[in-house]
């Protein structure tokens, strides 16, 4: 997913990658000790929330699930809202490239899975290899360091948004259950709500997060997935500086210290809070699978394994490359200053780190254990191959382009 574009988002995706990866290796660690069985009992333990015919019971790992991670989906919905009027991704000429190398790597990736899961059990699951986990992604790009360009870390973004706004689009039209049209008119209404407060010029936040939680609490009633509403909010969070007054930045710590825009102002005090406590708390909560031989055997001759593993793998990394060698060479597209295709293809092989919402998607479309544990071991397996991969191609991609006369670092 996005991660936020400011001097201090390095040590963010450095940490926050590194916190994601603790979590993932403390879950396979558990789930694969004497005590096992404490961390099944431990995600399957109810928690009731609320009073009477409006209170919510779920289990730990549903409530993980369905509310921490819309506070995740709102600040991407945040960071799209902000690309969208104020990044990349607002210039038509600089957002055509980013946009069809993350339709390229969504729909051939997809299509890899529905190919060979056609007409059985696990083909509703065609979205789980279109998405790049950007936590990972951007924490790899960052730990490359000078390997990697300015200018593709900018793409890389870019395209994340992109692939975001898509991986939404699917969960909401595709991986939701039976719609109550009676609550799902009430978020309606509740999101009108945020609307006009921003139109009001509203900003303190404490109002959007009263709306946001009545929002959330309708999405949820309705059937679905209740991570769309904190998409929502953040699309219709204000992104603007409130009129008549000017950001200040101070040198020292490079931070917005006066008057900026209710977006901004949340997107810095939560970030920090869904790179170091939401992701890492999923990954505890999701990655957690039995690693044995009969796990491995029969994720091998799984179809469902193979068209993830596949698709992320190698189909991620196709689909970017091939869409970006079509736009440039029919001359619809240029490549940023700086890059080549080379770097196109290293940046193809780190999107094929599809975790998160991998696994997030992978919870959606499937009830049966087995098919579960499948395809979290394919992601996991291809995220490892991707990584390695993508750090591997960003330094030799590197030594390249260093060997030719005039080339400058960054």
């Amino acid at each position: 997913m996005s991660s936020k574009q400011d001097f201090g988002s390095t040590n963010i995706d450095i940490i926050g990658g590194l916190a994601l990866l603790g979590a993932t290796v403390v879950a396979l660690v558990w789930a694969n000790s004497p005590w096992a069985d404490s961390y099944a009992s431990l995600w399957s333990t109810h928690l009731t929330i609320g009073w009477g015919s409006w209170a919510i019971t779920e289990d730990l790992a549903h409530w993980v699930n369905d509310a921490l991670m819309a506070i995740f989906f709102f600040v991407v919905g945040i960071e799209i809202k902000q690309e969208l009027v104020l990044g990349q991704l607002s210039r038509v000429k600089d957002a055509m490239l980013p946009v069809a190398a993350a339709l390229g790597g969504v729909i051939v990736p997809a299509s890899i899975f529905f190919v060979i899961n056609r007409g059985g059990a696990g083909q509703h699951g065609w979205g789980i290899p279109m998405a790049t986990d950007i936590a990972f992604a951007m924490g790899l790009v960052a730990l490359a360091g000078r390997l990697v360009p300015p200018a593709l870390k900018v793409t890389l973004l870019a395209l994340a948004v992109v692939d975001d706004i898509v991986a939404i689009l699917v969960i909401a039209l595709f991986y939701g259950s039976g719609v109550s049209i009676p609550w799902l008119a009430f978020a309606v209404v509740a999101l009108g709500a945020v609307h006009l407060m921003k139109r009001m010029g509203v900003t303190p936040i404490p109002y959007y997060v009263v709306v946001g939680t009545i929002v959330w609490y309708a999405t949820y009633r309705s059937g679905v997935h209740a991570t769309i509403a904190g998409v929502a909010i953040g699309l219709l969070t204000p992104v603007e500086t409130p009129e008549g007054h000017d950001a200040v930045i101070t040198r020292e710590d490079f931070e917005i210290v006066d008057e900026t825009s209710v977006a901004q102002r949340l997107e810095n005090r939560l970030t920090p809070f869904t790179s170091f406590v939401v992701i890492p708390l999923f990954a505890l909560a999701n990655a957690g699978i039995a690693l044995n031989e009969k796990s491995l055997s029969a994720a091998a001759s799984s179809k469902v394994a193979i068209g993830i593993f596949v698709g992320l793998a190698v189909g991620k990394v196709t689909g970017i490359t091939g869409t970006v060698a079509i736009l440039v060479k029919s001359g619809l597209a240029e490549l940023p200053k700086g890059l080549t295709m080379a770097h196109i293809a290293a940046m193809g092989v780190a999107a094929g780190i599809g975790f998160t919402v991998s696994i997030f998607i992978t919870g959606l479309a499937f009830d049966h254990p087995a098919m579960v544990v499948e395809a979290k071991t394919a992601i996991l397996f291809a995220s490892l191959v991707s990584a390695l991969l993508g750090l591997a191609m960003f330094w030799l991609v590197d030594r390249r382009t260093a060997s030719q006369p005039g080339r400058s670092k960054s």
